[in-house]
């Protein structure tokens, strides 16, 4: 009996320095997650201080990119007839539109920079700043030459570091460029693989760009643009864009709107007013997005003569 109880005893000496040690253990363990607390709680303050620095600065850049765009009342002191629906995927924009008077006629284009968000906003700048020069400082109005100027310009900004020989530089921009000249009611278009629709008596008449975009090709030459010159008729209704309307996906399978249906809508709304008819272009738009997100910045021009 007495080495039962010894036995009994010793069992329970054990316990009680078990238990004191699982004691200590848990005291520790909760020491060192407070200690794991305070620190994850740290680095989320600082995490959500620099986020809001760094939203700060973004928001910003919206407002010098907005500086650059033309407003709303300069696009309706120029082209009383026009609007402008510009829907940039994130806060800004990779997309831009571009006005300038010069020698009695107007040179509006629609600018489809690489990429979006701060990368496209960067170059819309450049873009932006490489057009102005070719009208004012050149004083080009002819569409194909102030493309080419904007390409000089452009792969010359864009030449760095990259080893072109190897693998290019991606870095560019697709643009639509139109020059109005209502004194003699022409049209003068060229672009670098975004079209001009024309739409007259009911009919769209597409003329497409050059396949090559603004900025250095893998082989490191620079082509020349192609001019497109057409006579303008009172009532028609011209159409500049990047792609980001026909290639959004949604709608009833999830697919891309495809230019096809950007056509047909077109010349289902051409005949109504601006202010309706970029209020049915995003309606049509948020109605085919439904649940699903915005893929790319999207831009369109329309302008009735």
């Amino acid at each position: 009996m007495e080495a039962l109880l010894a036995i009994v005893n010793d069992a329970y000496n054990h316990y009680e320095e078990n238990l004191k040690l699982l004691q200590r253990a848990i005291e520790l363990s909760s020491v060192e997650l407070n200690q794991a607390k305070n620190k994850i709680g740290k680095a989320l303050v600082e995490l959500n201080e620099k986020n809001e620095d760094l939203l700060s600065s973004i928001h910003y850049a919206k407002l010098i990119q907005n500086a650059i765009l033309p407003s709303e009342e300069r696009f309706k002191k120029l082209l009383s007839g026009s609007f402008v629906f510009h829907r940039p995927r994130d806060i800004v924009s990779g997309d831009f539109y571009w006005l300038q008077e010069f020698d009695d006629k107007i040179l509006i284009a629609a600018v489809d920079c690489t990429g979006h968000g701060v990368p496209g906003a960067f170059m819309s700048i450049i873009g932006n700043n490489a057009l102005n020069a070719a009208v004012r400082e050149e004083g080009l109005t002819t569409p194909s030459l102030v493309l080419d100027s904007l390409n000089r310009g452009v792969s010359s900004t864009l030449t760095l570091q990259a080893d072109i020989n190897e693998v290019g530089i991606k870095d560019g921009m697709d643009i639509a460029l139109v020059t109005i000249d209502y004194k003699n009611m022409t049209i003068q278009y060229a672009g670098a693989y975004n079209p001009v629709y024309i739409i007259r008596d009911g009919h769209l008449m597409e003329t497409k760009g050059d396949k090559f975009p603004i900025g250095l090709s893998i082989d490191d030459k620079l082509r020349l643009f192609t001019n497109h010159s057409f006579d303008l008729k009172e009532g028609d209704m011209i159409y500049i864009f990047s792609d980001g309307y026909p290639d959004q996906f949604g709608g009833p399978q999830g697919k891309k709107f495809k230019y096809d249906q950007f056509r047909r809508l077109l010349l289902e709304i051409h005949q109504l007013s601006p202010r309706k008819q970029v209020k049915e272009i995003g309606n049509r738009f948020d109605a085919w997005i439904g649940d699903l997100v915005q893929i790319d910045d999207v831009l369109v021009i329309g302008m009735r003569v």
